[in-house]
């Protein structure tokens, strides 16, 4: 055998001087067997590396324990913690997880989607922000969300982030602020943080003003593109809630460059609590998500949907369910020194 190449199912069988039929048995643990011919195999496989191919299981109808995540990026501290989470909670299962970083693009998301598909992966998690992507509605195969509404017959797992949204502006009412505005990445209909902003305002008779810089602006860019939203409402505003903590970490820093004093003259409140901004900037005040929660029951859900699939098989693609629940987490209020 070359050595070069990766080594097959025969060459094992070779190795050990056993059939092909003994090697798929001893892999599969299907049938009577030996100990002293397990053993053989088992010391084959270590001999010559092998590696059982995932796609060529999947095509005999097995799985290959492996799952798709799908993330904007792991650098932003939400979506690396919920990576490291997802990974644990299947891991537990013995699960293993493909991380596909889609930088915000949807074409780089559509690739990586063909690329799970083509790998046979068993399901998929995806968080990345492209919701206009058709494949979502075609793919049949378990896939699950974190804080992203794709199709009513797709799982959404998130923190119940209009309630979140209420507990933040309350926060900066409470500590004085009339004038609050939010700080978002992208404002519409369908955000639930922008939702809970306004109908406290609306409640306390106040007129929302909301600024938004998009969720994909280069890092290098949003300073300025920031400045020019907050430097035109200096006078206007006493406080800002920032949709995530990276932005009110932005606005503190925006406050320091313009010798604004935090909370007396600036109140500032973020959103996600992250372990890794927490640390950063303990002082800071924010409403926590709770990440590991939310990516263990995406995880569960997930695994039943494939355990439901593996179970009772129908024709045509039909097995997936039609309908997807929403999971939403309560949030928690950190205190901190900035609202």
């Amino acid at each position: 055998m070359d050595r070069r190449l990766e080594p097959t199912l025969a060459d094992v069988a070779k190795e050990a001087g056993v059939s092909l039929t003994t090697v798929s048995r001893v892999l599969n643990n299907r049938g009577y067997l030996s100990q002293a011919t397990k053993d053989k195999v088992a010391r084959a496989i270590k001999t010559l590396g092998y590696r059982p191919n995932q796609v060529a299981r999947a095509l005999h109808g097995k799985r290959t324990y492996t799952i798709g995540l799908i993330v904007p990026t792991v650098a932003l501290p939400f979506f690396g913690e919920i990576a490291v989470a997802v990974e644990n909670a299947l891991a537990e299962s013995g699960y293993r997880v493909l991380i596909c970083n889609s930088l915000g693009r949807s074409d780089r998301e559509r690739d990586y989607l063909n690329l799970l598909i083509g790998n046979r992966v068993d399901g998929i998690i995806s968080g990345a922000h492209n919701e206009d992507l058709e494949e979502y509605q075609s793919i049949r195969m378990p896939i699950v969300t974190i804080d992203r509404s794709l199709s009513p017959r797709i799982p959404n797992v998130r923190c119940d982030n209009e309630a979140g949204g209420r507990l933040a502006t309350e926060r900066l009412l409470a500590g004085g602020s009339r004038r609050p505005a939010l700080l978002t990445s992208r404002s519409h209909g369908l955000n639930l943080r922008e939702r809970g902003y306004r109908i406290t305002c609306e409640a306390a008779g106040i007129e929302p003003i909301v600024f938004e810089v998009p969720f994909h602006t280069a890092p290098a860019d949003r300073p300025a593109l920031m400045a020019q939203c907050l430097d035109g409402a200096v006078g206007m505003i006493d406080s800002v809630f920032a949709t995530d903590d990276l932005a009110a970490a932005e606005v503190l820093e925006w406050a320091r460059q313009r010798d604004l004093l935090v909370p007396e003259q600036l109140r500032v409140i973020g959103f996600d609590g992250t372990v890794a901004v927490r640390r950063a900037l303990p002082t800071l005040t924010t409403i926590r998500q709770p990440i590991e929660d939310m990516a263990r029951e995406a995880v569960r859900l997930l695994l039943g949907r494939i355990d439901a699939v593996n179970s009772a098989p129908l024709e045509g693609g039909a097995d997936i369910p039609e309908i997807g629940e929403i999971v939403e987490f309560p949030v928690e209020l950190l205190e901190g020194s900035t609202a």
